[in-house]
């Protein structure tokens, strides 16, 4: 029994470290920049997108998606219950957490978008795909990468349901949820900008020259 709940530990502890890396920050510091200076000063693949350009932005993206998908589907295997929906949320929310309250950069990070749906992908993959058309709809309508990702965030939970994800004791549906709330939270400055008519557009480039914007 205790080795079963030292696997556990190790696991969630290694979910929120791999989500701690800072990619998009990382990514940044070999091109010779520091994103958290520049753009909305995030280290989320969107700003890298605003600062670096579009290819670096998506490379960011894959690879944040990417900690998500290893904690949920891969980590949880050290575990002696690696088919457990409960130890999957719980590697899950602790890559989403390590990456949205990074501890290698203070716990400053990204918002969680990507490396969510990594995560989602291994939890709930057919709610997963049904929620990029809303999204990708959306972006398309507005040019806003945040407008996407807040109507995801809100119709997730119930494409959850719909596809019959919600998962053991609903714990999926649950961490669906948490994460949306989470994910709107964090975007509450980029609400605020788009109700003013400030948010960046997708394909809108920033000077490399830090801006006074949150």
């Amino acid at each position: 029994m205790t080795t079963n709940w030292l696997a556990l530990g190790l696991a969630i502890l290694a979910s929120y470290l791999l989500g701690s890396v800072p990619v998009g920050y990382l990514y940044g510091r070999l091109r010779g920049v520091d994103i958290r200076t520049m753009g909305s000063r995030n280290v989320g693949a969107t700003n890298v997108m605003r600062v670096l350009g579009t290819p670096a932005g998506v490379g960011v993206m894959l690879l944040d998606a990417a900690k998500g998908f290893a904690a949920a589907f891969f980590l949880v295997r050290i575990t002696a219950y690696p088919d457990s929906d409960l130890i999957r949320v719980g590697c899950a929310l602790a890559v989403i957490f390590g990456h949205t309250f990074t501890v290698f950069l203070g716990g400053k990070g990204g918002k969680g978008v990507a490396t969510s749906l990594g995560a989602f992908l291994a939890l709930a993959p057919l709610a997963t795909a049904l929620a990029l058309a809303p999204f990708a709809i959306m972006v398309a309508l507005t040019k806003y990468v945040s407008a996407g990702s807040l109507t995801a965030a809100l119709l997730f939970p119930v494409l959850v349901w719909l596809a019959g994800e919600a998962g053991q004791y609903h714990a999926i549906l649950v961490l669906s949820l948490v994460v949306g709330l989470v994910i709107i939270l964090r975007h509450r400055a980029n609400l605020g900008r788009i109700l003013r008519g400030t948010e960046n557009k997708i394909g809108q480039r920033v000077s490399l020259s830090p801006k006074d914007e949150e």
